[in-house]
């Protein structure tokens, strides 16, 4: 077998050209190719991120009215939650009409909650109030409850002289004092919002489908 020395010139230049050739080929599939290759897929991706942008472009200049519809949507959930709260909340309630009271010249004696309604999408909380106070008084109350933010509905109303309070529902005999003129009873009702399904499980001691027993809070004598 002949040496590559020994070869004439022309060939030998060939099988070099060859073994160049060759080992370009070699070099190219093993090193090149693989560079190639992740240049094109990182270019692919740099394409679709560019073209997820541009089409993302149309939607800029509305952005601005996007965030302020969101705030107001947000802002009228809010108004909606202190019309109709998330939860039972019995002691917002309470404080809410003892200030409404206080503010009209009224003496809140008692609060007795009933059992709840469950409905739908909302939940009736029911509360037996004793109140007393002058004429006028009395008037100013249920008109400052009409307008109140949270929704409170006012039913059963009796009313009567503080002289015959019972006659109005009242639980005992109080010491009026002198503007004290009438007394009375209502049922108020708040509602509470909810999403899913109440729950039916009833509370400890309670028996399956029975109410649970209404309480009563007393606030002054």
């Amino acid at each position: 077998m002949l040496k590559l020395n020994e070869l004439p010139p022309k060939m030998q230049a060939v099988a070099a050209l060859t073994v160049v050739l060759g080992l370009s080929i070699a070099g190219y599939f093993l090193y090149y190719k693989s560079i190639d290759d992740a240049n094109k897929a990182e270019q692919q991706q740099l394409n679709a991120k560019l073209a997820e942008n541009q089409n993302l472009r149309q939607y800029e200049p509305k952005l601005q009215e996007m965030n302020r519809q969101i705030a107001m949507l947000q802002e009228q959930l809010e108004i909606q939650r202190r019309i109709v709260p998330d939860a039972k909340e019995a002691d917002q309630f309470v404080r809410l009409v003892q200030d409404t009271a206080a503010q009209s010249g009224v003496s809140v004696r008692r609060y007795t909650a009933r059992p709840v309604a469950t409905k739908e999408f909302f939940t009736e909380a029911p509360f037996e109030v004793e109140l007393d106070g002058s004429y006028y008084g009395m008037l100013t109350f249920f008109e400052h409850v009409a307008r109140l933010e949270r929704i409170i509905n006012v039913g059963t109303l009796k009313v009567a002289s503080v002289k015959k309070a019972s006659e109005a529902g009242a639980n005992k005999h109080y010491q009026y004092g002198p503007a004290e003129t009438v007394a009375a009873t209502c049922v108020a009702t708040t509602f509470f919002s909810h999403d899913a399904a109440p729950n039916s499980t009833p509370a400890p001691g309670q028996k399956p489908g029975v109410p649970a027993p209404a309480t009563t809070a007393k606030v002054r004598q």
